[in-house]
């Protein structure tokens, strides 16, 4: 590494375990050098959340590291080697257009992973030039940041650093890299790699780190080294039905969820063609590859659970010695996906319309909201949104046929409870957001960025995301739903 591309700094330390995992799980890559870095914009507030130094990363030399012009002195920047299936079908992949700079000990005591993305071509490239534009990069960061007000667990993004150069794609843009920060950046398609490649031993070492770095608590008081990936799989597992739940309480489209865009740390990664749901329409897909759907809404926790049946088919030699008492162990543990997030799901919906234990007879009360909204082409935030604000007369939705009755129904349930009126209102408060990333708001402060550089629009949008459950300041022009049906809207891979 020639002295010119380092920083010698006590200012932020990175220190990097994966490395530690066999050489063929990754290849030492320094990020490339760019003419003219600069921030376009830092995210203060995580960097305060982190502990980082403020003074440092808005330095010449904090932008030289942000941007990845320069990396830190003793570091060991490098391009993860995974693989994945891609609309199921499987294929060898790899940080194609990525470099992790290390890992960052915030002052919670966490380990997060420094990542750039943009920074150049890698072994794994597959082709590509390896960068990024700025209007995809700053996408990411304002829907990440959107994800994270929102309370759903996330890889977020700490800056966007223009670089000078000029990115060809079907028009000619301006480059730029993102900094994001995440727990880790192992994926589903990482452990795929690690069967499909490396071998069993190779596997058990990557589980290994992986439990380490996430779920240290599962290897204390186990009975045999057995137990301990079976309760692996069984963590992985609950954390993604977890998040898939929040992903469709809130409304969220991922887009691409390919198995090397599912994080076993149980975050949201890749934002590639994802975008929140206006009109509820439960065939809603945002990206213009997905021709058959099938990473639409209502498909999601369908494809999650694929998605895990492959995770623990590479855990396979490690469940059991007995090959079918460990397919077995696995399909059962899969199974349980679908209790676990229908679980998770259903109770977030009951918080949604204030019913605090939700019963079985509630099943129905929000089927039948739902399949309303769906014949009515309601939106799908702005109705929770009025329901939770004693607003339902402003409801598009309000006089049509049948949503009367509803609301008698639904109103003598929430009488029902031994809870206030007050304390309904609050539960409801806190889990209807005011506010999401809607599609016209992203695309309106993009536009204001690209093309006049200005990015004040974008940070007015992000600071309003950071509290999206405050019905004391409530931002109503951003409440406002789009006047065309947004479920045309589409975005695309790299967007």
């Amino acid at each position: 590494m020639s002295e010119n591309r380092t920083i010698s700094t006590n200012k932020i330390l990175l220190k990097n375990t994966f490395i530690k995992l066999p050489n063929l799980f990754y290849t030492k890559q320094l990020p490339d050098n760019i003419p003219l870095p600069h921030i376009f914009i830092l995210n203060d507030k995580l960097a305060n959340d982190l502990g980082m130094d403020l003074s440092f990363l808005q330095s010449k030399e904090g932008t030289e590291f942000l941007s990845g012009n320069q990396v830190l002195e003793n570091t060991n920047p490098i391009a993860q080697a995974y693989a994945g299936h891609q609309f199921g079908y499987f294929t060898m992949l790899g940080d194609g257009r990525a470099i992790l700079l290390g890992e960052y000990q915030a002052k919670s005591g966490e380990r997060y992973d420094i990542q750039l993305k943009g920074s150049g071509r890698t072994p794994y490239s597959r082709g590509g030039d390896g960068k990024a534009a700025l209007g995809p990069m700053l996408r990411e960061y304002i829907i990440s940041e959107g994800m994270h007000g929102l309370g759903i667990p996330t890889t977020r993004s700490l800056a966007v650093s223009v670089t000078g150069e000029t990115i060809i794609r079907e028009e000619i843009l301006e480059g730029a890299v993102l900094t994001r920060v995440a727990k880790s950046h192992i994926r589903v398609g990482t452990f795929e790699y690690a069967s499909k490649f490396l071998g069993k031993e190779s596997v058990k070492a990557l589980a290994d780190y992986t439990i380490k770095r996430h779920y240290p608590r599962i290897a204390e008081n186990q009975k045999n080294a057995y137990h301990v990936y079976h309760n692996l799989l069984q963590q992985v597992i609950k954390k993604q039905a977890y998040l898939i739940a929040r992903w469709q309480l809130a409304g969220f489209i991922h887009g691409v969820m390919n198995t090397d865009n599912m994080a076993v740390s149980g975050e949201t990664i890749d934002y590639g063609p994802c975008a929140f749901m206006d009109r509820y329409k439960p065939d809603t897909v945002f990206s213009s590859i997905d021709t058959k759907k099938r990473y639409a809404y209502q498909n999601q926790p369908t494809i999650a659970m694929w998605n895990l049946a492959r995770f623990s088919e590479t855990l396979l030699p490690l469940l059991d010695s007995n090959p079918s008492k460990a397919i077995e162990i696995a399909e059962k543990e899969v199974m349980e996906f679908a209790q676990l997030y229908q679980r998770y799901w259903l109770d977030g919906m009951g918080k949604k319309l204030g019913i605090f234990s939700v019963e079985k007879e509630d099943i129905d009360l929000i089927k039948q909201l739902l399949d309303l909204m769906q014949k009515y082409k309601a939106d799908y935030t702005d109705t929770f949104f009025q329901l939770s604000r004693g607003t339902a007369e402003q409801l598009e939705i309000y006089p049509a046929q049948g949503f009367q009755q509803w609301l008698k129904l639904w109103k003598n349930r929430l009488s029902s409870q031994n809870h206030s009126k007050e304390e309904v209102q609050k539960i409801m408060q806190q889990n209807n957001p005011t506010i999401i990333p809607r599609n016209y708001l992203v695309e309106e402060a993009l536009e204001a960025a690209v093309k006049k550089q200005d990015n004040s629009i974008l940070k007015k949008l992000v600071d309003a995301l950071q509290n999206p459950y405050d019905y004391e300041n409530i931002p109503l022009q951003y409440t406002k739903i789009p006047k065309d049906n947004s479920c045309s809207y589409k975005t695309y891979c790299g967007t």
